[in-house]
């Protein structure tokens, strides 16, 4: 797979296997090691089969050297995982061990302990006793115990087990990789959008991450003074000519550049995408003399002002944008970069926690209109069905240009259905139909006078999908929203008719929630009307599980989802919050903190 983008290792799991730590004469201890140690295997493999950093390496597994019965073993495996680069940790039993001395005590690594389901030894009895000691030592751990009891020579791993050893690794993963890496802000703040009023404080505590600053003149400054990769640039500008299908000018005819200056924005925009690179994560290969500007931001997410100082007077940052959140460019498939419009940093983070979960492209995109049933028929005589017609209506998603070509939705599986693929199954045939199904209007001059061009295309598939949105709220920190749901596919005539009541060249994705008739989810109305902020980023597949997960490992509160109780997955000690799962949560964040607050006091 792809070498990292980032300095620093990936995260690393270790599994801890813990014993009965008695000996004597009847070989307690003795007659557990096979199974305690195969348990251990046995998840090892699970998650290295199934889990995958976000350059598309399985994630890397380690076992303790023995199992641990006595604090001594505990200790040793703790030294063996600082050098492993350990920042997550799965316990593993199938019997009674001592609690407090076979824990893992290190503040920082986020942990699961999963009890074997059997009656000859109380693995669920140790669950229960060591997991009253991370709750006492505030040390939060999820459990994992399946629902049916399992015999002693057993060594499969139910589904119900399995599926919470893989979304806690997934989602440690994801939490663990963004620790020590950068958001980089391209410009400050845009059009007074609140989330482009970054919180630094939010990145350094919860997400473990620093937020790096350069001005929108810096872009300006590498293209005249020559600080690019000309080879790289030049393949870049040959790709553009040959894949991006220009589409139809907007603007009066007296407006219109001419064909010489359109030509130019696409020199200038092929040049400001391979610049953006560049700093977000460096280039070995600027001219001599660059040697500072080498070396980037290590930026695992970036986001850029755009409007309106840049957009008044030099073209859009669509092209980039769109272009570097997808899962290909001019050098073939590759992983995602993330770049928020707008520099929207909070539709950013979401954007990068859905990379990090899935491997695919994500969407950012306005959440911009509701449209009823009702109001549908009125304009365009359709009648709604599906997923549309049960969520009473649908929301148009849709901003200007920059969202990733992967959700034209015209790239099938095997079963010819409708997917945005993981990166590196993306093969040569599913780039060029994205490229094809994808045309370049030329920018709007009413929004961006300095020109450019964005993105166009239909989602003309059904798909599932998860739209998330994480605020800021003064007095209570970041929030997350999730939206399960669907894109929709409706006749092309009708797209067309409620699509040129707002802007015309920017692409065009309908979603559907997954209703269910009460709260916030009562209709796709409610899901609209109770959305946080302007933005939303969405992401292919339904995540909503995960991100609940992945957002209790960082101590955010869920403020609204539509995924059912029994897929919530959090730690162990939130039971103590109280018997509302929502109430618990944010009991929960609350009482803990942020995750790395204690290294920042």
């Amino acid at each position: 797979m792809a070498k990292s983008r980032l300095i620093g290792s990936y995260p690393v799991i270790g599994i801890r296997p813990t014993i009965d730590g008695r000996r004597g004469p009847l070989k307690v201890r003795e007659s557990l090691e096979v199974q305690t140690m195969n348990m251990a295997k046995n998840a090892a493999k699970l998650i290295a089969e199934n889990v995958f950093y976000s350059n598309g390496e399985p994630v890397k597994v380690v076992i303790a050297d023995t199992t641990i019965g006595r604090v001594a073993e505990a200790a040793a495996c703790a030294d063996k995982f600082k050098k492993e680069g350990v920042d997550i940790t799965l316990t593993v039993t199938p019997c009674w061990c001592y609690g407090s001395e076979t824990m893992d005590m290190d503040p920082m690594t986020i942990k699961a302990v999963w009890g074997f389901n059997g009656t000859e030894r109380p693995g669920a009895v140790y669950l229960a006793a060591v997991l009253a000691g991370h709750a006492q030592k505030g040390l939060p751990a999820f459990g994992i115990y399946g629902h049916d009891v399992q015999d002693l020579d057993d060594t499969t791993i139910p589904c119900d087990v399995a599926e919470k050893i893989l979304r806690f690794a997934r989602c440690a993963v994801a939490v663990a990789t963004m620790r020590g890496k950068s958001y980089l802000q391209i410009g400050s703040i845009c059009m007074g959008i609140a989330g482009s009023i970054v919180d630094v404080n939010m990145f350094e505590e919860y997400l473990g991450m620093r937020v790096e600053s350069v001005d929108e003149v810096e872009i300006i400054r590498r293209m005249t003074e020559g600080i690019y990769d000309e080879k790289e640039y030049q393949k870049a500008l040959a790709w553009v000519k040959a894949k991006c299908n220009a589409d139809f000018d907007k603007n009066p005819e007296e407006l219109q550049r001419t064909a010489e200056q359109k030509e130019k924005d696409w020199e200038f925009t092929a040049k400001m995408a391979c610049i953006i690179k560049d700093l977000m994560n460096g280039n070995p290969n600027l001219p001599q003399g660059a040697e500072e500007e080498m070396v980037g931001h290590n930026a695992i997410a970036s986001g850029f002002q755009g409007q309106r100082q840049w957009t008044d007077f030099y073209p859009n940052c669509d092209f980039p944008e769109s272009i570097l959140n997808s899962t290909f460019d001019w050098n073939g498939a590759r992983e995602p970069y993330i770049l928020a419009t707008e520099n929207d940093s909070l539709n950013g983070v979401c954007m990068l926690f859905g990379k990090l979960l899935t491997g695919r492209a994500q969407i950012f995109a306005d959440v911009r209109t509701y449209w009823s049933g009702d109001a549908i028929k009125r304009v365009t005589g359709y009648e709604i069905d599906g997923k549309a017609k049960e969520a009473d209506g649908f929301i148009h998603l849709i901003n200007s240009g920059a969202a990733c070509v992967d959700a034209c939705g015209e790239v099938k599986d095997e079963n010819g259905n409708a997917i945005m693929k993981k990166w590196w199954e993306m093969t040569d045939k599913d780039i060029d139909t994205c490229m094809a199904a994808t045309t370049w209007p030329y920018a709007d001059l009413g929004y961006f006078r300095g020109g450019g061009y964005s993105s166009r295309f239909v989602t003309r598939a059904e798909m599932p999908c998860t739209m998330m949105r994480l605020n800021m709220v003064k007095g209570l920190g970041p929030v997350m929203q999730i939206a399960e749901g669907w894109t929709v596919s409706i006749p092309d005539e009708v797209t067309h008719k409620l699509w040129k009541r707002t802007d015309y060249t920017w692409p065009c994705t309908w979603f559907a929630p997954r209703v269910t008739g009460k709260g916030a989810f009562k209709t796709a109305y409610d899901v609209m009307n109770n959305w946080g902020a302007n933005h939303g980023a969405i992401s292919y597949g339904h995540i909503g599980a995960d991100l609940i997960t992945m957002c209790s490992m960082l101590r955010i509160p869920v403020c609204m989802h539509n995924v059912d109780e029994d897929k919530i997955y959090r730690p162990a000690a939130w039971n103590a919050f109280g018997m509302d799962k929502e109430g618990q949560d944010y009991r929960a964040c609350e009482a803990y903190g942020p995750l790395y607050k204690n290294i920042r006091k």
